[in-house]
């Protein structure tokens, strides 16, 4: 009041309690107004401590509180601030600055991993067999990595990994090399292989080549050539292997040419005798136009065997003639021992030849083998009752036909027994009735499996083993064909012998008879 009372402005206001509330209002105003200015410069103060300290080069995130009062306390910035807000400013700074030295290391990581790298990258003397102990050499060697202070500083942790990772990718740099060198060498291969089979098939086309061929008459014309010598030192199939596939195809298509050339030979009406050359063989088969895509080896085979067809049918009509005059052979011996009278060992020819008339008759058919007699020797009372008569009156060749019938009826009635003898020891030996639902059923399950093998593959390959197996069975039959032939011409010869020893033994005992009757008759 005495401060303001002399002041004409005091006057402005005529009420006391007006003057007092004005009063008040200022003062309130004003202690706003300090108390703001306060605040201010308290924040202010924060604000340059905090900023000071995280610009210092000594401040760290692993300093201390007690150092840093020791560094900065008589410095103004320090001691403004009240200790309190500087403990909580310092704390903050701490952590603001660790947070900063962590990206800065991040980011020094990176830049000296980055650097390694390209210094690692630019060094022809690194390869993918380079140790650690011998990168580190280089490395000091290098002028790059020598002059750049942090990267010497680097963690050699990091380094070790920036090395393992460089190494890796010069392994795997080094196997796709390789994968690739191999693939071109894999690929050129395939090339030889290619060309030396197109060079086969121009083999084949010229003649050389066919499925009757060999390693050895091919090879003088095959090893003069580049194609042959490009396939030599590689892997994979050889020369020797493509060549043996190839006559392997050739043989394959043997029956399904084989079938060509008999259309053909039927289409020209000629058949393969004994005596057909090949070059008449071939000449026929020229002139037809699928033989174009016939192998050479094939026609060949093929006239070998309808040549051996031949030979067969020729041999064994040699052997029937053969057999026709060993039977007449010894029905005309058999009618020389049955003469009368008897021939002697000084006898001609000219003088006991047949000369009479023999009526050419119809042959009796022959009678089934119930109705068939068999030939006995007549009794003592029948050469009685019969009249002997003389040679000159005797048919040679009804003595011949009689002597064969009589032999084909011996035959027959021996191999007639052995049928039924056969027939009885098999009906005694498995009478038994499980043995025949066994072999019955074994029967079945044969069959069925026949089938199945028949149904099982329709492939080219089964069909050519099948076809295959029939010519090896048709083969079999052939040989078993011909041994059973041989036994019948065995048995036959055989069965002659004992035949003309009975006669031998008919003749003496009809030559005794005779006597008797010439000595009764007298």
């Amino acid at each position: 009041m005495k401060m303001i009372i002399n002041d004409p402005r005091y006057s402005a206001l005529p009420k006391l309690s007006e003057k007092k509330q004005a009063f008040n209002a200022y003062k309130s105003q004003h202690e706003k107004e300090e108390k703001e200015e306060t605040r201010l410069r308290a924040k202010e103060a924060k604000e340059k401590l905090q900023s000071f300290l995280e610009q210092h080069e000594k401040m760290t995130s692993t300093t201390r509180y007690r150092k840093a009062e020791q560094m900065f306390g008589e410095q103004e910035v320090w001691s403004v601030v009240p200790e309190r807000d500087r403990k909580e400013i310092y704390d903050d700074v701490l952590f603001f600055l660790a947070k900063k030295e962590k990206e800065q290391a991040k980011q020094l990581r990176k830049r000296n991993v980055q650097a390694l790298k390209n210094i690692l990258d630019n060094m022809s003397n690194v390869s993918f067999q380079t140790t650690w102990s011998e990168a580190q050499q280089y490395l000091m060697d290098n002028p790059m990595f020598a002059e750049d202070e942090e990267l010497q500083n680097m963690d050699k942790e990091d380094a070790l990994i920036c090395f393992e990772e460089h190494i890796r990718a010069l392994e795997k740099d080094e196997t796709e090399e390789k994968e690739k060198s191999r693939m071109r060498e894999r690929r050129q291969q395939r090339k030889n292989r290619e060309s030396f089979q197109i060079f086969l098939d121009e083999l084949h086309e010229t003649g050389q080549l066919h499925s009757m061929s060999t390693w050895m008459e091919l090879y003088p014309s095959v090893s003069t050539d580049n194609r042959f010598a490009n396939m030599l030192g590689q892997t994979g199939s050889t020369p020797l292997d493509l060549f043996k596939f190839y006559v392997e195809d050739l043989k394959a298509r043997f029956h399904d040419e084989k079938k060509i050339i008999k259309d053909i030979l039927k289409d020209r009406n000629f058949s393969v005798e004994v005596n057909t050359t090949f070059e008449d063989f071939a000449h026929i088969i020229s002139f037809d136009k699928r033989a174009a895509t016939l192998d050479a080896g094939n026609i060949k085979l093929t006239f070998n065997s309808l040549l051996e067809k031949a030979e067969a049918r020729e041999r064994e009509r040699g052997k029937e003639e053969a057999r026709k005059f060993r039977r007449k052979e010894a029905a005309f011996k058999s009618m020389l021992k049955q003469a009368a009278p008897p021939l002697e060992l000084d006898s001609n020819w000219e003088e006991n030849e047949c000369q009479h008339y023999h009526f050419k008759g119809k042959k009796h058919s022959k009678k089934s083998k119930k109705h068939r007699k068999h030939s006995q020797s007549p009794t003592p009372a029948e050469w009685k009752r019969k009249k002997v008569p003389d040679i000159s009156t005797w048919d040679i060749t009804g003595a011949m036909e009689k002597t064969s019938e009589t032999e084909e009826e011996n035959h027959q009635h021996r191999s007639q027994k052995r049928k039924k003898r056969n027939h009885s020891e098999s009906g005694s030996e498995g009478s038994s009735s499980g043995d025949s639902e066994h072999s019955s059923r074994k029967s079945k399950r044969q069959k069925k499996k026949n089938k199945k093998k028949r149904h099982k593959s329709n492939s080219p390959e089964s069909e050519v083993e099948k076809e295959k197996d029939r010519s090896k069975r048709e083969q079999e039959n052939e040989q078993m064909k011909e041994r059973m032939k041989d036994n019948d011409n065995d048995q036959e010869t055989e069965s002659a012998d004992g035949r003309r020893r009975s006669l031998k033994q008919t003749s003496r005992k009809e030559k005794r008879l005779r006597c008797k009757c010439d000595n009764t008759w007298t």
